[in-house]
């Protein structure tokens, strides 16, 4: 078999003069473009680096414990893996700190506070993931309610243990210190 031979007409000389003429602008266009496309990610990696990551006080991650008012602190790995299994187990209905079903009873502060008994701290809350009673805390509402106790209608709950209760039960407390009043905010912000 021949080989395939390209066959090209010879370039005249005014041909070849243009060419190279255009040879260093082209050149220079390239670099310009490389530069353009470059010069973003670098100011990106020097301003974006951890230091401008968000910054945790530990006041922001202090919150009561119990309902005599014992605080205590969860480091930031401890919220971030509450907010992840929140998410998971609690976020299909209370994305955000809202309450889908009933939009008068959120996960703000104010709402955890006045329920009956009061669900503002850890222990409570990990009481009422286990038990969960109505708003007034007259009845038992684990027959609608995701719970450890009717974990066999709401399967999600049936991986869940006391320690991945005490972590979503901190995400709940920090988040709304963290998001402000977006937390719970309902329909205005999200």
């Amino acid at each position: 078999m021949a080989p395939l031979l390209r066959s090209a007409a010879p370039l005249s000389a005014a041909r070849r003069t243009a060419r190279l003429s255009t040879a260093p602008l082209r050149t220079a266009l390239r670099a310009v473009v490389r530069t353009l496309l470059i010069l973003p990610l670098a100011l990106l990696v020097c301003f974006a680096g951890p230091a401008a990551a968000a910054q945790w006080s530990t006041e922001d991650l202090t919150v009561p414990v119990s309902p005599d008012g014992t605080l205590v602190t969860f480091s930031e790995k401890e919220v971030k893996t509450g907010r992840k299994l929140f998410n998971e187990s609690c976020g299909t209905c209370h994305a955000g700190g809202i309450t889908k079903t009933n939009q008068n009873v959120g996960l703000d502060p104010e709402t955890l506070a006045l329920a009956t008994p009061a669900r503002d701290s850890v222990d409570a809350l990990v009481d009422y993931m286990k038990d969960p009673t109505s708003y007034d805390g007259e009845y038992s509402i684990a027959d609608v309610h995701p719970s450890l106790r009717s974990s066999d209608v709401f399967v999600k709950m049936r991986d869940l243990d006391d320690e991945d209760l005490r972590l979503i039960a901190g995400y709940i407390l920090v988040a709304p210190k963290v998001q402000g009043i977006q937390w719970g905010g309902g329909k205005i912000y999200f």
